[in-house]
């Protein structure tokens, strides 16, 4: 009798558990992962500009920053960050009458879309063509915008490869 008993659950175990699996699961549709660009697109006004002394930075030295919001039309900086309806990367314009480190209308693309695995900073290349062959500059995301609508650029410039003065320019979403 005990034999005959285990046979049975034996035989529904092989004959029931097979179809245990066959539910089909909604996992939904495929959505695309999110990118930087829809992050950092659109149209952005300075909250603050500071300009950083990276040599005295690189010596270990106390960095010397100076505020420039209220100084030389600062204030009036906006940067605009296009992309096409499957969020690309398109075309820039600066707006303001600040001075203007870097040129003031041309292309932009990311090194990467996605945040950098390591940490380091994500990369928005300029660019003076529709192609991107011609790179007139670089600028480094220091803060990405998330839960707070904040984003900080920082523009370097170089002398024979040695970064010697950075302006990090804090962004928010511009009014329109």
């Amino acid at each position: 009798m005990k034999t005959l008993k285990h046979f049975y659950v034996f035989l529904l175990m092989v004959v029931v558990l097979p179809f245990a699996g066959c539910n089909d699961t909604d996992d939904g549709s495929f959505v695309a992962p999110i990118t930087i660009y829809e992050k950092v697109n659109g149209n952005w006004a300075v909250t603050a500009i500071k300009q950083v002394d990276e040599i005295a930075k690189a010596n270990s030295q106390t960095p010397t920053e100076i505020t420039l919001t209220d100084q030389f039309d600062f204030s009036t900086f906006t940067i605009n960050l296009n992309v096409d309806p499957n969020n690309q990367p398109t075309d820039y314009k600066i707006g303001g009458t600040a001075p203007k480190f870097f040129p003031t209308e041309g292309y932009w693309a990311l090194e990467f879309p996605f945040q950098n695995t390591d940490g380091s900073a994500s990369i928005i290349n300029l660019y003076s063509d529709a192609a991107k062959t011609t790179q007139v500059a670089i600028l480094s995301i220091t803060s990405m915008p998330g839960t707070n609508r904040v984003l900080e650029l920082k523009f370097s410039r170089k002398a024979k490869g040695v970064t010697f003065v950075s302006y990090v320019y804090q962004l928010s979403p511009a009014i329109e």
